[in-house]
């Protein structure tokens, strides 16, 4: 039985906000504001842009616009994976800026896993960060077939057993207790999280430093040195725009980012009986390799969190509340889980919910700014962005202050702009068929284990 979300307050909107304290939103922005930097968005990449300007500069003054309160889209609701995980392949990097940057921005991702670890327990936020990696499954012979073929490339890239291995069967098993599983690999650079414990403490550290967070407070209007708000204009020298999935949702940027919708389901604490099946020990994040996402964790109070794609794109790239809730998919994901863990079968799931997540028209991330017009922009992180978003938020404080020492701006994902997505209905048909197409790929590689060569095919024409 799934409880029914409550109709006021933040609790009902995930696990992670129904296991943190009530939320008391901060005071909303009244009047005319001055400052040297408005960040647009109180999510893990406003959040952490902050951090980094003023742990830099602490005389630098940084106000941050939040239309709910922070932490209350994808950076509070998300599969709790801070992960080296890239939307765009080693190969795209490359593609923008040499095989050198490629390689050093995957090596940058894998230390950035542990510096959010590290960040978080200086700054005493208790987000139960584990670093027990990540563990990829094959549960068919042409997901076998690209395991190890993602393990060969990154061998090609140079990155050795420490950063990716190959596993078979029983090494899958002595991890986790995965039915079918014909082997699979596993890289330690991924840890599990509380999302929301992450998000709703770095809000907490960056005003400790001065930082104004302003919560229910829309942005009607953002523009070079300025944000105006329903009761307020915040001036400023650098204008950041960290809405993720919500983009669309500012003026003129409706095309620029298409929220696709994420949804997760969660068990009850499990027994100690069903966890010796399970494993899991290490709280190592799972999935398998299918091409319709899943992702799962073991969370420190002894559930299993587990989420994944198939929610509808909805038409004109629209987000509400009641996109966070789809029967259809929420069942799918529940008997996925159950086919992962047979032992799970009739336990009873607690929550169930949703939200959306940001996807560039060619699946590559974007950390810009214009110093001209001051305006930075970071996100399209298509579901991989918790550690993702730590980097950009350096890189952009790095971009705004004109103080790189680390050569951040040098990086594939700086300084490059994604072309928007067709208008409508082409976005709608387009978005939706791509979904068709990976539910169809994972029907038919079930069934005959042999590689989808439609899915091949989309995955090239991207570049990837």
């Amino acid at each position: 039985m799934i409880p029914a979300m409550p109709s006021s307050g933040y609790r009902g909107l995930s696990l992670w906000h129904d296991t943190i304290d009530d939320i008391e939103p901060r005071p909303s922005l009244i009047t005319d504001l001055e400052v040297d930097v408005a960040i647009v968005g109180a999510g893990y990449t406003g959040l952490w842009t902050a951090y980094h300007l003023v742990t830099a500069d602490p005389s630098i003054r940084v106000a941050v616009i939040e239309k709910e309160v922070a932490g209350y889209g994808a950076s509070g609701r998300n599969g709790g994976w801070c992960s080296a995980l890239f939307p765009a392949s080693l190969r795209r990097m490359a593609s923008e800026r040499g095989r050198d940057a490629a390689v050093r921005m995957q090596h940058l991702l894998h230390d950035t896993v542990a510096d959010v670890g590290r960040i978080a327990d200086a700054e005493g936020i208790d987000c139960h960060f584990d670093q027990g990696g990540y563990l990829s499954v094959a549960r068919n012979p042409a997901q076998l077939e690209r395991v190890r073929d993602e393990v060969a490339e990154h061998r090609e890239w140079g990155f050795g057993e420490e950063d990716h291995r190959l596993l078979d069967a029983h090494e899958v098993t002595a991890v986790a207790g995965v039915s079918e599983a014909l082997g699979g690999s596993f890289t330690p650079h991924c840890a599990a999280i509380h999302p929301a414990r992450l998000v709703r403490g770095l809000a907490e550290a960056v005003e400790r430093r001065g930082v104004v967070i302003h919560e229910r407070t829309a942005a009607v209007d953002v523009r070079s040195h300025r944000v105006v708000t329903a009761h307020g204009t915040v001036r400023a020298d650098h204008v950041v725009l960290a809405t993720e999935g919500y983009t669309p949702t500012v003026a003129g940027r409706r095309r620029a980012i298409a929220p696709i919708y994420s949804l997760m389901t969660a068990t009850e604490p499990l027994s100690d009986d069903l966890w010796a099946q399970i494993g899991l020990e290490n709280r190592t994040t799972f999935a398998d390799n299918r091409h319709l996402t899943i992702y799962g964790q073991r969370t420190r109070d002894g559930r299993i969190a587990f989420g994944g794609r198939g929610a509808p794109y909805h038409y004109a790239s629209k987000v509400s509340p009641i996109y966070d809730r789809d029967d259809r998919v929420h069942a799918a994901l529940r008997r996925i889980l159950v086919e992962l863990f047979p032992v799970l079968d009739g336990v009873t799931f607690t929550h169930a919910w949703g939200g959306n997540l940001g996807v560039p028209r060619d699946w590559f991330p974007s950390v810009r700014h214009d110093r001209h017009t001051g305006l930075a922009f970071a996100g399209g992180y298509v579901g991989d962005g918790v550690a993702t978003s730590a980097l950009a938020g350096r890189t952009l404080a790095a971009m705004i202050r004109g103080d790189d020492p680390d050569d951040l701006a040098s990086l594939p994902w700086a300084g490059r702009t994604s072309r928007d997505w067709e208008p409508e209905p082409l976005r709608w048909l387009g978005v939706n068929a791509v979904t068709a197409l990976m539910t169809s790929a994972d029907w038919s590689e079930r069934r005959s284990g042999r590689p989808s060569r439609a899915a091949s095919a989309f995955w090239a024409a991207l570049g990837q």
